[in-house]
């Protein structure tokens, strides 16, 4: 390859990232600062699809070959609905878990069972028109003035999946714990030397389907009964199990497929997704967080738990003491007057049993609320 060739494919490669990352700046700068309306104006909606068509028609192709790419494709179907899930499980406000969330059921499925459609169209021309349909869908899942995910999830995954998928969910909960149980080693080698045998597009659609079937069921469970726990374990999944298809995807590209990559691959998902590992909490906490630099926010929602859970479990007048000292605990971090202090005398007060509080026992760096 000539010098003047190289120059070329390197000014390809510049010009292909910055129209990647130029689209997804202009898609977190719109969801940042436009307002939402729920996506009940349909005006709206028709607008959108009309420049949508038109933008994938018109532009042209020598345009569309640098902004309609895989790149912009993960980007904005997977990249960042990955750091929005994980800014809504940091922030203190709830409701938007439940609106990612509602995403990913809807996006999440689309972007992982549409990466290969892209690689079997050969007509160029085709190609650009598919991945632009497929940009513009993605960002209309979650564009603030057409909120599409919720649309279709208020629409079709509600009223036609809802009644019917908590008994599908049950019935492979069911499956999980009694192959936790009566499983050896042999069931799973058996298990094992059957996905070996399979070919390599077969195994791509087990792992894939291990790690999307099972959680959209429950993900759509979980935002239909409005339990917060429930919504955020399934967000939290859903993002750490997008890093991992998307990084997935990436070795597919570079070295192919290949058997030893899907066994990985649904190794990590399970541990990932089973309650018993609680994989994806931890790959949230230690890895995903740090990386958005959100620790501090997920220390805000852990103390909105606590006093949530507080209010839950104590009468109101306990759980405000406990407030109150938990407060001074983080106000006061120098001083040596023990901030558990009044929970003693009222405990005293209320004469539950235990020993009289000496004077200077009250004055000690260290909490003792038991």
């Amino acid at each position: 390859m000539s010098d003047d060739d190289t120059n070329v494919d390197l000014n390809n490669i510049w010009s292909s990232l910055t129209c990647s990352f130029a689209v997804l700046a202009l898609v977190s700068l719109s969801y940042k600062f436009l307002p939402s309306n729920r996506g009940r104006n349909f005006k709206i909606h028709a607008l959108y699809w009309a420049v949508a068509i038109v933008t994938v028609i018109v532009l042209p192709s020598d345009v569309s070959s640098y902004v309609f790419t895989g790149l912009t494709i993960t980007l904005v179907g997977a990249i960042y609905p990955i750091y929005r899930a994980v800014k809504a499980c940091c922030t203190p406000y709830e409701g938007d878990d439940k609106e990612w969330l509602q995403f990913w059921v809807v996006g999440g499925i689309l972007f992982m069972v549409t990466t290969w459609v892209d690689d079997a169209i050969e007509n160029e021309y085709a190609k650009g028109v598919w991945l632009g349909c497929l940009l513009f869908t993605f960002f209309w899942l979650y564009f603030p003035l057409t909120c599409g995910a919720q649309l279709v999830y208020d629409g079709i995954t509600e009223p036609l999946l809802g009644p019917r998928v908590q008994y599908v969910q049950n019935e492979i909960t069911t499956f999980i714990l009694y192959a936790q149980s009566v499983a050896n080693a042999l069931h799973i080698y058996l298990v094992w030397l059957f996905f070996m045998i399979l070919p390599s597009d077969s195994k791509r659609v087990v792992a894939i389907s291990i790690g999307t079937v099972y959680p959209f069921l429950c993900s759509i469970t979980a935002v239909a009964g409005d339990r917060i726990e429930d919504i955020t374990y399934w967000l939290t999944y859903w993002a750490a199990y997008g890093c991992l298809f998307v990084i997935m995807d990436m070795i597919e590209h570079w070295m192919g497929q290949t058997t030893i990559l899907y066994c990985f691959v649904i190794l990590i998902t399970v541990y990932l997704m089973l309650p018993m590992f609680r994989g994806a909490d931890k790959v949230f906490r230690n890895i995903l967080v740090p990386l958005a630099g959100l620790k501090e926010m997920l220390m805000l929602r852990d103390a909105y738990q606590i006093k949530r859970q507080l209010l839950k479990d104590l009468d109101p007048d306990r759980a405000k003491l406990v407030g109150k000292s938990i407060a001074y605990l983080f106000d006061h971090e120098d001083d040596d007057i023990d901030p558990g202090v009044k929970l003693k005398r009222s405990w005293n007060w209320l004469k539950i049993p235990g020993r009289p509080m000496k004077y200077e026992e009250q004055h000690t760096t260290k909490l003792n609320l038991v």
